[in-house]
């Protein structure tokens, strides 16, 4: 399989959960099974969305990786105001501390680090949730540098450097994945590049032998987010089964089927998509006119992101 396959699968797979998993969110654990007992999940409408249609955390995912095409890399000041544009459009949905970072009226540098300040949280998974594509791009430069775009990706909207630990995990993991290599034997080495007062933390929840149902937070939280993914990836053998294990957990199903199927996409190849998820498939960007992206948009920005230089 080439890196081509693992991008694709990445950027093609996180969309595909997604929407997969919206329709469930907030749903109880074997939510997924009792809808589809033959384990062959369907795109479906419901809990206000259409057939095939990804939610916020693809769409800002999209506009991070537009950012970093047209301005030639990471610039954050631009990649602050697309959300912003993005978010002044009534979006369907989107995360309450987003909503109030973009919403406050202070710069990109400001806004979230104030917010942080003032409620003393900020550690949810809105930004791991958005990381795929950005993953894919700066995983040619390595891991000290992929790792330090991911938490400065985080930080526009997450004061909380918990978060950027978290979307930093998400982008080496990947990025081994996209090498060929087993992200889950590269877990050890990627929390050593984890900032120490953090560290403990993330070693706990991303353990071979951890189970979501150890969490001691809701999984819109980062820290059970990644690991329920690392664990559907673990105990399962191919994308769709890993997608149906995240699903079935119940609570934020779309982020952690997001999360889960960027990384099974880039283990287990863009082929292993069932076509009968990638073809409804659709991205509607509020604030960018009547634009929809659907999966063949999605493969030709996987390859702009793999070889556009950084």
């Amino acid at each position: 399989m080439d890196r081509d396959e693992r991008a694709i699968g990445a950027v093609v797979g996180a969309a595909v959960g997604d929407a997969l998993g919206a329709p469930f969110e907030f749903g109880p654990a074997g939510c997924y099974t009792a809808r589809f007992p033959d384990g062959r999940g369907e795109m479906h409408p419901g809990g206000g969305w259409d057939l095939g249609e990804a939610t916020d955390d693809t769409q800002m995912a999209l506009l991070t990786a537009r950012s970093l095409l047209d301005r030639g890399g990471l610039d954050l000041a631009d990649v602050f105001a697309r959300f912003q544009r993005w978010a002044a459009a009534e979006p369907k949905d989107i995360g309450l501390q987003i909503e109030a970072v973009l919403g406050s009226g202070l710069p990109w540098n400001r806004a979230a680090d104030a917010h942080f300040a003032a409620n003393a949280r900020a550690a949810g998974n809105g930004a791991l949730m958005r990381a795929a594509p950005p993953a894919v791009y700066f995983a040619r430069q390595g891991t000290a540098a992929t790792m330090d775009a991911a938490r400065r990706l985080a930080a526009l909207t997450h004061g909380d450097p918990a978060a950027w630990e978290g979307s930093a995990l998400f982008h080496e993991l990947l990025r081994v994945a996209l090498d060929g290599g087993d992200p889950l034997a590269a877990v050890p080495d990627a929390l050593a590049a984890v900032h120490p007062d953090h560290h403990e933390r993330w070693a706990v929840v991303l353990a071979p032998d951890w189970h979501p149902a150890a969490a001691t937070e809701f999984n819109g939280a980062v820290w059970p987010c990644l690991g329920s993914a690392l664990w559907a990836l673990r105990t399962t053998n191919c994308f769709a089964d890993a997608l149906g294990a995240a699903i079935d957990l119940g609570g934020d199903t779309d982020t952690v089927a997001a999360v889960t199927g960027g990384l099974a996409g880039a283990v287990h190849g863009a082929a292993s998509i069932p076509d009968r998820w990638t073809r409804p498939l659709h991205i509607p960007l509020p604030g960018f006119g009547d634009t929809v992206l659907r999966a063949d948009d999605l493969t030709l920005l996987a390859e702009q992101l793999l070889r556009t230089p950084s």
